[in-house]
């Protein structure tokens, strides 16, 4: 049997004890876990930059790992728990818009609830779910546990800020991500641009800005000058050679992007 791979994705930063206490509960269920860590530095509650981030990352994993995110503002509250199975891959986390990214493009999934009580830790902190429902669920999944017996059937929630809208005159999109290097990542996908302006020239628009084209990499402009172009997560950013473009434009999450044919 492979050792199963649980990957880590949280808001909980690195100076206090949560991250520790969520491992210390996968591994109390299944103490040969492999446990790797995306980031624990997502700024707090920031639902959108921990979608972008699962999206990112999660195929680049064996097929049967578990992905445990816990970006979680309405812990205790209603909000249910969830296990979704796509593509070979186990998520599991809170039911707020988290994994909006990774099922925009396809159907080909299965959710279940969290509501079976038997595969949490036996006392529930209503502020620390994470560490008494989340983690011990990925450390049962990672023992065979069927995710069918967690709970039953549900539909995701899915964020409006997942998906831009093409409404044939212009793409409609925001910013939902600043990355390490000051670049602003839209929601606005490569396959989009191709299929609103195949081989014709578009304009970006955000932020009082207006960049005539879309580069290819970041060397194609002189440093420090702004520019669009297509990143690594296949989805359209302003950037600037050198320079940190959020910063230096003014640009935020939730920014409004356009892109017009020109």
């Amino acid at each position: 049997m492979l050792t199963p791979i649980i990957t880590l994705l949280t808001d909980f930063g690195l100076e206090d004890s949560y991250v520790a206490s969520m491992k210390g509960a996968i591994l109390t269920v299944c103490p040969e876990a492999r446990l790797i860590d995306i980031s624990h530095l997502v700024a707090p509650q920031d639902v959108r930059a921990g979608a972008f981030l699962l999206a990112t990352v999660y195929h680049d994993f064996p097929s049967g790992t578990i992905h445990l995110v816990v970006i979680d503002p309405g812990v205790g509250s209603a909000r249910r728990g969830l296990v979704i199975e796509l593509d070979r891959h186990l998520f599991v986390g809170p039911d707020n818009g988290l994994f909006s990214l990774v099922l925009r493009d396809t159907s080909a999934w299965e959710a279940f609830s969290l509501e079976n009580p038997a595969f949490w830790r036996p006392t529930v902190s209503k502020t620390f779910h994470g560490r008494d429902i989340f983690a011990p669920v990925a450390g049962h999944l990672a023992l065979g546990l069927a995710p069918r017996a967690l709970g039953p059937p549900c539909t995701p929630q899915m964020a409006s800020w997942a998906s831009a809208v093409e409404t044939g005159e212009e793409i409609r999109g925001e910013i939902i991500h600043i990355d390490n290097f000051g670049n602003a990542v839209t929601n606005v996908s490569s396959e989009m641009i191709e299929r609103f302006a195949p081989g014709s020239p578009i304009a970006v628009r955000t932020g009082g800005l207006s960049i005539s084209r879309v580069f290819d990499t970041y060397g194609d402009q002189e440093p420090g000058v702004v520019m669009a172009l297509v990143g690594s997560s296949r989805r359209l950013e302003i950037a600037i050679n050198q320079g940190r473009a959020a910063e230096i434009c003014g640009l935020h999450c939730g920014d409004p992007v356009s892109i017009v044919r020109t």
